[in-house]
């Protein structure tokens, strides 16, 4: 899922595109400063979301609505909650957000919004279903289930009994091998380099000589594995 962020404050669109990162399948496309350079884009690209302030000057964010043609999904984010009953006018209008926004109530408002494209997209919903099962990975500590998005893994790293799963957030110990681990990834995504070492193939920052740069995390590369991880590379 697609996403631009319009508001004329550049500390406001910051803390929205944070917010944004937190969740695995939601990328900001562009951000703009003015209703109007939004409109622009729109005509020329297709956008699932746009979250859009409501306080701009010249162009405000309900004129924005009532002009734009085929609207996509739009979340209305504001310091004034009295817009509330106005905003919920709009069709395209899927939930309202009052600065300062809350992850929690961030993550309640992308909810509703993938609720609202499946509803429109039925068809569309158990294929999507589907790969998001795909993209998750649940771990038993301490009798609990953990889960944990696929995409967010960075490294596994067998250590003894255990291995550690690093992820974007935190670091997992689990009592299990790296083999069995690692038959539960998928093979285009992930790849073990070194004996110790699965990593996320997406994550990879940088390669020189014998180890990857994951992140900030140096991760050795065995002469085994060297040549799959070679073959895998989109060399120029």
């Amino acid at each position: 899922m697609n996403c631009i962020i319009i508001d004329d404050e550049a500390t406001a669109r910051a803390i929205v595109a944070q917010l944004c990162s937190s969740v695995v399948d939601l990328q900001v496309v562009e951000e703009f400063d003015s209703a109007v350079e939004g409109i622009k884009f729109l005509n020329q690209q297709d956008i699932d979301l746009v979250f859009l302030d409501i306080h701009m000057p010249g162009f405000s964010g309900i004129d924005f609505v009532q002009t734009l043609q085929n609207a996509p999904k739009i979340v209305l984010t504001t310091s004034d909650p009295n817009f509330a009953i106005e905003a919920y006018e709009y069709e395209s209008v899927i939930d309202y957000l009052v600065k300062p926004i809350t992850k929690e109530r961030f993550q309640k408002t992308v909810k509703k919004v993938r609720n609202s494209i499946r509803t429109k997209n039925p068809g569309n919903s158990d294929q999507s279903e589907q790969e998001n099962k795909k993209n998750v990975l649940y771990i038993n500590i301490d009798r609990r289930l953990i889960k944990i998005e696929m995409p967010s893994i960075q490294v596994i790293e067998a250590k003894g009994d255990y291995i550690e799963i690093k992820t974007d957030d935190t670091v997992y110990r689990v009592h299990t091998t790296l083999k069995k681990i690692r038959e539960k990834l998928p093979e285009q995504q992930f790849l073990q380099i070194h004996r110790s070492f699965i990593i996320n193939f997406d994550r990879i920052v940088d390669i020189e000589d014998n180890s990857v740069l994951i992140e900030k995390q140096v991760i050795p590369i065995s002469r085994s594995n060297r040549p799959e991880l070679m073959r895998r590379l989109n060399l120029l």
